[in-house]
């Protein structure tokens, strides 16, 4: 995953269990950012495929997503 993701995971992880997450492992941080930004990310393209594959040539609207984020197949 990409920076952007880490900054995203930093800011939800301050804001929903400071006194907690600090605790965490860098491992388990990365594990659960990691997963949890694959989840959103899929959830994204599959909503937005339908929509795309009108604007764009098939599949490459959410190609383009997933290399944003760095989601690898």
């Amino acid at each position: 995953m990409n920076k952007r993701i880490q900054e995203i995971t930093g800011q939800v992880l301050d804001e929903l269990v400071p006194e907690t997450w600090t605790r965490l492992g860098y491992d388990k941080i990365k594990e659960i950012q990691n997963r949890t930004a694959e989840l959103v990310i899929r959830e994204c393209c599959i909503a937005l495929a339908p929509m795309l594959r009108d604007m764009i040539s098939r599949g490459q609207g959410v190609d383009m997503i997933k290399q944003h984020f760095g989601v690898k197949e």
